[in-house]
């Protein structure tokens, strides 16, 4: 591991309650950095994104872990959403803003737009059946 490195793990059941819980981990794991309070919403409100669809979309409701993973580099915080669920057949439909799987349960179908909108990267690794990973990174000015 690099001296300029850090990182962390969570593991959590799939139940919207633990979301707060993870923002503030995650929120405090990042502030090393010093970011500005716009950085540390727009960390807090991607990863509320992807949690969001690994609860919905992903268990389907359905209570198993998810994992974050977080890690500092110099100055670029990256994470990782990952999940055991449903996967995605096709990425890149879903990643359309508006799109959604779930209409009935009133989703926007904005997660990853969002996503994409506050990190500087996002990338979607997911296969049906095998869940999936959701890394994005975003360089922390100074």
């Amino acid at each position: 591991m690099m001296e300029n490195t850090n990182e962390m793990k969570l593991e959590f059941d799939s139940r919207s309650s633990n979301e707060g819980f993870v923002r503030v981990a995650v929120a405090a794991f990042c502030t090393q950095l010093n970011p500005t309070l716009e950085e540390v919403a727009d960390i807090k409100t991607a990863l509320s994104e992807a949690i969001t669809n690994a609860i919905i979309h992903g268990y389907e409701g359905e209570v198993h872990k998810i994992q974050v993973l977080c890690q500092i580099r110099e100055q670029t915080f990256s994470m990782d959403v990952i999940d055991q669920g449903r996967g995605i057949a096709d990425i890149e439909k879903a990643m359309e803003p508006m799109y959604t799987t779930r209409p009935e349960l009133d989703r926007s179908g904005m997660g990853f737009a969002f996503m994409e909108a506050f990190m500087d990267e996002l990338e979607v690794v997911s296969a049906p059946g095998e869940g999936t990973c959701v890394h994005m990174t975003k360089v922390i000015r100074r």
